[in-house]
């Protein structure tokens, strides 16, 4: 096997298992983020709900502005 191709062949191999590393990473995600949504402003409610709280406006948007501002 000639020279070059020992060094050319591993460094295509490793850019080629990047480049699908990275688009397989993606779909996962994707399909992670579908099934398990992030938390939105009917998840407060519905918390709170449970807790045996009737929330009003103001402080659904205060939970969302601190969950916002803990990321």
């Amino acid at each position: 096997m000639p020279l070059w191709l020992q060094i050319v062949l591993p460094v295509v191999t490793l850019l080629a298992g990047l480049i699908a590393g990275f688009f397989l990473a993606k779909r996962y995600f994707k399909n992670y983020l579908e099934k398990n949504p992030p938390i939105n402003e009917n998840m407060i409610r519905a918390m709170m709900s449970q807790m045996g709280r009737t929330p009003s406006e103001k402080q659904v948007r205060q939970v969302m502005a601190s969950m916002k501002q803990a990321k």
